[in-house]
């Protein structure tokens, strides 16, 4: 049996749809791995200079550089609180690209804490929806939404 690949938007060769896919997975495996590494340096060049950002509870978009260190460092203290890692993970990955050049994507992301006793309390699942862009042959994002699960 051979499976056909295909981008569900129609806009694209299979292939080459498949190789997009494939960059944006990479793209947020290691994002994540910067964020639970609080790596915010790296982390913040993830995404484009003029990038904003939207967090659930936020009154509207903020630039990414002035909320992302503050976002990292919560991060880091439900780390100590919980007594253990803080790992997040990205799935239900949708990827759909425009005519652009730039990519649209839609996951779930779960923050969840290893903790010492071997337990992994999930601490939030949330929904992001991205924008992201070539910029000197790299992805970043310029606009990030987030938003609670319960309420995407």
């Amino acid at each position: 049996m051979t499976a056909e690949l295909m981008d569900t938007t129609g806009t694209l060769p299979g292939r080459e749809f498949a190789a997009l896919y494939a960059q944006a997975q990479q793209f947020y495996t290691h994002q994540m791995r910067l964020l639970d590494t609080h790596d915010t340096e790296q982390l913040t060049s993830s995404f484009t200079e003029d990038a904003v950002l939207e967090l659930p509870g936020s009154t509207g978009p903020v630039p990414v550089r002035a909320q992302l260190a503050r976002y990292v460092r919560a991060g880091a203290q439900r780390q100590r609180r919980a007594g253990g890692r803080l790992h997040h993970w990205v799935g239900k990955l949708d990827v759909r690209p425009r005519a652009d050049g730039s990519l649209r994507t839609r996951c779930s992301a779960l923050a969840y804490v290893t903790a010492l006793d071997g337990g992994a309390p999930v601490l939030s699942v949330c929904v992001m929806e991205d924008v992201l862009v070539r910029v000197g042959g790299q992805w970043r994002i310029t606009h990030r939404r987030v938003s609670r699960d319960d309420l995407a």
